[in-house]
């Protein structure tokens, strides 16, 4: 059963309301995410299972789908991609990077 606290669903998986500020604070800015997240964006499903609370493991097939479907491919599919997501979108907002 879908609870009334999922932010996103996809098929009969979930995420909580809770979750998609930290998926949107990295995607917007940058800003790196918890452990779970971090290994949901990097692809590393060994290491998100072991992060993940229970509700969390049971849902991973909606994380994937969010970020399949809603982020820049850029952003996500590897710690590469996610270091680099993360220092463009900081370096672009700092003086030095042009905003500002």
């Amino acid at each position: 059963m879908i609870p009334s606290d999922a932010g996103y669903i996809f098929n009969d998986f979930y995420i909580r309301d809770d979750m998609l500020p930290g998926i949107r604070r990295y995607i917007e800015h940058g800003i790196s995410p918890g452990g779970f997240l971090q290994a949901v964006v990097q692809n590393d499903l060994m290491e998100a299972c072991g992060r993940a609370d229970d509700e969390n493991l049971k849902n991973l097939p909606a994380y994937v789908a969010y970020f399949y479907n809603n982020a820049p491919a850029e952003c996500w599919g590897s710690t590469d991609r996610m270091r680099a997501w993360v220092e463009r979108l900081q370096k672009a907002q700092t003086p030095e990077g042009g905003a500002g």
